[in-house]
């Protein structure tokens, strides 16, 4: 058996060198990245539902001070931006889903629509849901 020797001056294994911005050679690298990427607008929205339920839970005058912040131009230009990021990563998620989850039925696979139609509907409905909440309708 062959080992390496890894005293100062001894043979090294040769590590081809990667470039830093390997994934911009193809498009399909970019938008992987560029969904992982996403991954930071879900965690500030995350956090920013825990920095409400603080607020209220501390009374009316944060719940208050919580809110003037939000209605800075800085928060809502960050809330818009964090809404598209977080809206690309769910269309790019669902749109991937048949890769990650193989569903079979009698021995065959379903087909990729079976499996992303049912995330965009329960989606659409959650929606309505929350939207008929937050407007009173």
């Amino acid at each position: 058996m062959r080992t390496i020797d890894s005293t100062p001056g001894g043979p090294k294994p040769y590590v081809t060198p990667v470039p830093r911005l390997w994934w911009t050679a193809s498009a399909g690298y970019v938008l992987f990245v560029l969904r992982e990427m996403t991954c930071v607008a879900v965690g500030y929205f995350a956090l920013l539902t825990l920095c409400q339920m603080s607020a209220l839970i501390s009374g009316p005058e944060a719940y208050a001070a919580l809110q003037a912040w939000l209605k800075t131009p800085l928060a809502t230009l960050l809330n818009v931006l964090c809404l598209a990021a977080v809206v690309f990563h769910t269309v790019t998620w669902f749109n991937v889903t048949p890769r990650a989850v193989v569903v079979r039925m009698g021995g065959k696979r379903l087909p990729d629509s079976a499996i992303i139609a049912p995330n965009y509907v329960g989606w659409a409905v959650i929606t309505c849901l929350v939207a008929w909440v937050v407007l009173g309708a």
